[in-house]
């Protein structure tokens, strides 16, 4: 299991660069993020998320299939996806993310999107998505453009979960899985 870079890492707020096909030990690499997604129970995870900059996100939004049906049997490796928003109605539900451990927020989010992308044999593929399963493609898209889920929060949300994200940064928190902080400030 690789540990999980926690919020305040730089690594988390850089934009992700292309993969191509000579990118070396993708096969792995797909390999070690599934195992730590698994392992550290979340549904997602981006590349970033575990300190690489390249444009790799896998899901398994199976988990939460008795909650959100559409997610049943969803398991996905994105290289280079690209999201195409279907609409603007947007519906606002609770996210975490293994990044920011303790915390979930409300975030409006689009219900319908279009996603390309290309798999482990770097073969393209298209679909629309929508709900929940929209939602953790959205999540974990963002995390290769160096955002997160916080950035779609109020000013108000975000003053009042200050003192949790300082913790972060400071590594003041504990989590079930191993992390990785972000650097001290010298």
């Amino acid at each position: 299991m690789l540990p999980i870079y926690l919020y305040g890492h730089p690594v988390l707020r850089k934009v992700s660069a292309p993969i191509t096909p000579e990118y070396e030990g993708l096969k792995e690499l797909l390999e070690q993020m599934f195992a730590t997604m698994y392992e550290s129970e979340g549904v997602g995870l981006a590349a970033p998320q575990i300190g690489r900059n390249d444009r790799i996100v896998v899901i398994d939004a199976d988990p939460v299939k008795d909650s959100f049906p559409e997610c049943e049997g969803k398991k996905f490796v994105l290289i280079n996806p690209e999201i195409e928003v279907l609409d603007g109605e947007t519906v606002t539900r609770s996210e975490g993310c293994l990044s920011l451990p303790g915390l979930s927020e409300n975030v409006p989010r689009v219900e319908h999107i279009r996603v390309k992308w290309l798999d482990e044999n770097l073969e393209p593929h298209e679909e629309v998505f929508e709900g929940f399963l929209s939602r953790i493609f959205q999540h974990e898209c963002d995390h290769l453009e160096g955002k997160l889920y916080i950035d779609h929060i109020s000013m108000i949300r975000k003053q009042l979960i200050k003192g949790k994200l300082n913790n972060m940064i400071a590594g003041k928190i504990r989590c079930d899985y191993p992390v990785k902080y972000a650097p001290k400030k010298r």
